[in-house]
């Protein structure tokens, strides 16, 4: 018998990544979870072959009734979204949290489910001893807290699935390159070093279902709270930027600037993420840790193979 994998927000980048990975395989049954199942995305999916269901994570009981049945579960959240809405990072995390509990709540009175992923991230705070707050971060970590001290059986079947860097992040406006035509090449501009380190999943959508795939498969070591890092491979943020550039044929530059001069173009978005962005450079490879000294499960670890590389990415992104 199929065992039914049901995957929220499965429109999104991690999502339809998450789908694709399952999509033609008997041994399971996809659910798709969207808030509109008539959207084109919805009919796409549900021509695909996949069961398409509407849920709304504002809506606990949308969501168990969407969870029937369930033997593995993909739960995501947008913090960006209420981040856009309200303008304001503390609402869009009160918002976060309360739909990540919505979600933990749902998986845990769900009776035939085997298999818990939750999409959620390190714990900043925490590694920095208090000196970095980055908001799409620290949600999702007390939804971490939620799950490991309010639901011990939820937690037995739970995988904490760290996704890194988007290729298309180069698409946020503090991230971008832009074109100096005076110059003949594209500026970067950062709050951060050339040298900071930076993991990456590239394109999100062709690669993380292969690391959701190698942790359904080895469930004894990726479930009781394990975690996983969905990194492809790490690069620095100048290496990065010239293999953008070579990628598309063009010439970049990467120009350091102030903290300060960073916020003041690009206020509130260049708080959250040049605050993440400073992490990283400060932080470096500790930033992927687990700062209770678990160990974090790599694409080595599960035997993963077969992802696009980050060039391949970058030669089919449109800014």
């Amino acid at each position: 018998m199929a065992k039914t994998i049901t995957i929220v927000g499965a429109t999104g980048a991690q999502g339809k990544g998450v789908v694709r990975a399952f999509l033609n395989n008997p041994a399971y049954h996809v659910r798709a979870i969207t808030r509109n199942p008539s959207s084109e995305a919805g009919k796409a999916l549900a021509a695909q072959g996949a069961e398409v269901v509407a849920a709304d994570l504002n809506d606990p009981a949308s969501l168990q009734t969407a969870f029937e049945g369930s033997h593995i579960i993909y739960a995501v959240t947008n913090f960006f979204e209420p981040f856009t809405a309200h303008q304001s990072a503390t609402k869009a995390m009160e918002v976060e949290v309360q739909q990540g509990i919505n979600l933990a709540q749902a998986a845990a009175s769900t009776p035939t489910l085997e298999h818990y992923i939750w999409s959620t991230l390190p714990n900043a705070l925490a590694i920095s001893s208090g000196k970095y707050l980055v908001p799409h971060f620290e949600g999702k970590n007390r939804i971490d807290a939620y799950i490991r001290d309010k639901q011990p059986d939820l937690l037995r079947k739970t995988t904490f699935f760290w996704v890194t860097w988007y290729h298309a992040n180069y698409q946020f406006p503090m991230f971008r390159p832009y074109w100096i035509g005076t110059a003949e090449k594209y500026i970067q501009l950062a709050n951060y070093a050339p040298d900071t380190p930076i993991q990456t999943i590239g394109d999100v959508s062709v690669n993380v279902g292969s690391f959701v795939k190698a942790a359904v498969e080895q469930p004894d070591k990726t479930r009781n709270g394990a975690i996983v890092l969905a990194g492809c491979a790490g690069y620095t943020a100048g290496e990065m930027l010239q293999m953008w550039a070579a990628a598309r044929g063009t010439k970049a530059q990467f120009v350091q600037v102030s903290g300060q001069a960073f916020r003041e173009v690009w206020p509130l978005w260049a708080e959250e993420m040049g605050g993440m962005m400073e992490f990283w450079e400060e932080f470096r490879e500790r930033s992927w840790s687990d700062p209770s000294g678990g160990k974090v499960l790599t694409k080595a670890d599960l035997g993963v193979q077969g992802l696009q590389s980050l060039e391949e990415a970058y030669k089919g992104l449109e800014l």
